[in-house]
């Protein structure tokens, strides 16, 4: 990651913590995988690849993919299942109309400045060629948000600067598309309320650090404890089994 104005740089990832911790990443890509409609012999880019379980399914429809991620760590476990993966920064891919199709899943929401973003997919793909993505859309993680902003507060911690997602709306983001000149076919914001297999502790490990950047261990701590008691009455059940409060953008253009 080569901008912090522009990617949340705050943020590492552990191939094996995202195993346990956020298994139910590419497992719920099923109905955005659907609209990808990948057909044997395109040329796929799956930008944010991550550890390429999701990539690998792409795969096997035949689809000669390149997967791509800013994370030396999970191209490597994405290596280590076959992918063609490199690192590789979204803002500054060398491809020219090389792609039938660019996907992205879970992915968009870390990448600050959209409209390069948006610029630099268009370029990689193909005259015709779409693009495919789901995100965190407007709402997203809203009340985990709120209560991490509200666990530092309290400890007189500014939260400026500590929040790393962006969240459009359809309207948002519609707009961002066609004046990067694509077509929009369909884009929607989906809530999806996400079961999570290792409780609110472990998702906060895996994708909120960024709140806690800098704050010795006992702080820490004691932040993401507070946090996890002000969400307990809207986001735990009486089994204590957690849920995020997801709120997904859906989206399929071409250009």
């Amino acid at each position: 990651m080569t901008d912090s104005s522009r990617q949340s740089t705050r943020q590492s990832w552990n191939p094996e913590g995202y195993a346990q911790h956020a298994r139910f990443v590419p497992e719920l890509g099923d109905e955005v995988l659907a609209l990808l409609a990948p057909k044997a012999g395109e040329r796929i880019l799956d930008l944010g690849c991550g550890d390429g379980v999701l990539t690998e399914r792409i795969v096997k429809r035949g689809a000669d993919v390149v997967g791509i991620d800013t994370s030396q760590e999970m191209v490597d476990a994405a290596q280590a299942r076959g992918i063609n993966a490199r690192m590789m920064d979204a803002y500054q891919m060398p491809f020219d109309r090389e792609f039938d199709a660019v996907f992205s899943n879970a992915t968009l929401h870390w990448l600050l400045d959209p409209q390069a973003v948006l610029a630099s997919i268009k370029r990689a793909l193909k005259p015709g060629g779409r693009f495919v993505t789901e995100f965190g859309g407007h709402g997203n993680v809203a009340a985990i948000c709120t209560a991490l902003i509200g666990a530092l507060q309290f400890r007189g911690i500014s939260a400026r600067g500590r929040h790393p997602w962006y969240f459009p709306t359809a309207d948002d983001y519609r707009h961002l598309l066609e004046t990067a000149g694509f077509k929009v076919d369909s884009i929607e914001l989906i809530p999806r309320p996400t079961p999570l297999p290792t409780g609110m502790s472990g998702w906060i490990d895996t994708f909120a650090t960024p709140f806690l950047h800098g704050l010795e261990e006992d702080l820490r701590n004691s932040v993401i404890d507070n946090t996890q008691m002000l969400l307990s009455h809207s986001l735990r059940d009486s089994q204590g089994n957690w849920t995020a409060d997801y709120v997904r953008l859906r989206v399929c253009a071409h250009v």
